[in-house]
């Protein structure tokens, strides 16, 4: 019997507003695909990014194309090869994996680790805003351990005091999405090493972060943007001391395993982040990060309204992924 492609695109809003430095959304645009074999169906979600020229339509129609080598039984090596890394890939990736698992009935994890995987904390993220609102919502949340503060522009300083003023005894990772520049990052690296900032997230615009070589990092500097695969590790060497792994950046958990290890082998740091999606898009990401030193898998906790059955978050705990959500 031939295995069957659907996809779908589905909205779940967004409580309140989700700004960063290039913009602000009220909800969370997401690709569900799912793969069934007979009695088995196995799903994956992927968020297009518009940072890299994404677009629903254009992911959607991606993974279509690849629907009649999902007939006749394209793996996940295969998949590789077949389509360019992206999001459309880490949704089609990650079906296949969650299928693998229905129809084998070993759970996805086992395929990664001898033990079982175990909750992790993550990062609670706070929207960009003026240093009164960040700090309005560093305090709500002052009693997480781990947030990670969306910054990028004009006045940082003042909205790093501000919520690390706030949140005391709240870990921080300063996540400006490429918005500093030559002529700030300097006096920003010294404010955040004074407030004891834990990491500072792709600070200046990818393909222009060479300065990161000549400066000194008295915070870790994590690249995102910087980085989406292996292929990227040799070039970073020298300018980030961690690389944030993202499924969507990867195109799936097969490519995204490959770089962690290879990552981790040359002396990077792992943070593993998220785009804001459902409990579907992190429950494989919650696998991959078993072992990082930063998780930032919150986006559930940003929705109004999550998937059923969801992962379950406990404060900043989230657990393990059961079987009927995915893997």
């Amino acid at each position: 019997m031939a295995r069957v492609l659907s996809v779908n695109a589905e909205r779940f809003p967004i409580a309140g507003t989700f700004t960063i430095s290039r913009g602000s959304k009220t909800e969370a645009e997401v690709i569900t695909c799912t793969i069934s074999d007979g009695d088995f169906t196995g799903r994956g979600e992927c968020v297009p990014y518009k940072r890299y020229g994404e677009t629903m339509e254009g992911v959607q129609e991606a993974i279509e194309s690849i629907a009649p080598k999902i007939a006749t039984g394209l793996d996940r090596q295969t998949l590789m090869e077949s389509m360019p890394a992206g999001a459309a890939r880490n949704a089609v990736d990650c079906a296949l994996w969650d299928l693998e698992a229905k129809i084998s009935g070993t759970p996805a994890w086992q395929r990664l680790s001898d033990s079982p995987p175990k909750p992790l904390e993550t990062a609670y993220t706070l929207s960009l805003g003026t240093p009164e609102a960040m700090a309005a919502q560093a305090r709500e949340n002052a009693a997480r351990p781990l947030l990670k503060v969306k910054i990028g522009g004009d006045g940082d300083i003042a909205r790093i005091r501000a919520v690390a003023e706030a949140a005391p005894n709240s870990r921080i990772i300063l996540d400006a999405n490429e918005g500093w520049t030559d002529q700030n990052i300097r006096e920003n690296m010294a404010v955040a090493a004074d407030l004891g900032i834990a990491l500072i997230e792709q600070p200046l615009p990818a393909g222009k972060d060479g300065i990161l070589r000549d400066i000194p990092h008295p915070v870790p500097i994590c690249a995102d943007e910087s980085g989406h695969g292996v292929e990227d590790l040799t070039s970073l060497l020298g300018l980030y001391d961690a690389i944030n792994i993202k499924l969507d950046k990867t195109g799936g958990l097969t490519a995204a395993l490959l770089l962690r290890d290879r990552a981790q082998e040359l002396g990077f740091s792992i943070m593993v982040g998220c785009m804001v999606g459902t409990s579907l898009a992190m429950a494989p990401a919650v696998l991959l990060a078993q072992d990082a030193e930063f998780v930032d898998l919150d986006g559930p906790l940003l929705l109004a309204r999550d998937r059923s059955p969801g992962l379950v978050y406990n404060g900043s705990l989230v657990s393990p992924p059961q079987q009927a959500l995915w893997g």
